[in-house]
């Protein structure tokens, strides 16, 4: 698939499965994830891929949105390890975390899986549940699966500025 189609063709699927995933496809996933650019390739992400029932219930206790997949990743960030720019002391690790996740949610759709990136998410009580999150500031959260039967984007999902209204040459 070329990637202005699969930029296209990607929604936030809502409704998933949680028929297990081949491990080829995880590891091909993390593969884009960690190919991502991030400032000065500090790389001051960990992703975390939760797959067990007990770390599953785990993570539903933060959110509600696992959509019924089977595993989740969540990305997060550590502002201490990311690169600060000089000039006004912008911290990238929110940026770094970002594009890191959106490699990873594109590359979901690649593999023929579906995912949505999840913002509403308690961030502490994952923290207390995951010892290991600590420290890190969480970014994201992807439910990960094959689309249920059913799934559609939003209504809204191909509403789109024009280039004209959302670039300006200057």
């Amino acid at each position: 698939m070329d990637f202005l189609k699969l930029a296209q063709e990607r929604y936030s699927c809502r409704k998933l499965t949680d028929k297990a995933i081949e491990p080829e496809k995880i590891e091909r996933i993390l593969q884009a994830a960690i190919a991502a650019p991030t400032a000065k390739n500090n790389q001051p992400y960990k992703i975390w891929k939760i797959t067990s029932e007990e770390s599953m219930a785990k993570v539903k206790k933060a959110t509600n949105f696992t959509f019924g997949a089977g595993m989740v990743f969540i990305v997060g960030v550590q502002k201490n390890k990311a690169f600060t720019r000089p000039f006004d002391d912008l911290n990238f690790a929110q940026i770094d975390g970002a594009i890191v996740a959106t490699h990873l949610m594109l590359a979901v759709k690649a593999e023929g899986l579906d995912t949505t990136w999840v913002g509403m998410f308690d961030a502490f009580k994952l923290q207390s549940e995951f010892t290991e999150m600590q420290g890190y500031e969480l970014i994201a959260l992807f439910p990960v699966g094959y689309a249920a039967e059913g799934a559609t984007p939003a209504g809204r999902h191909n509403e789109r500025r024009t280039i004209a209204q959302a670039v300006e040459e200057i």
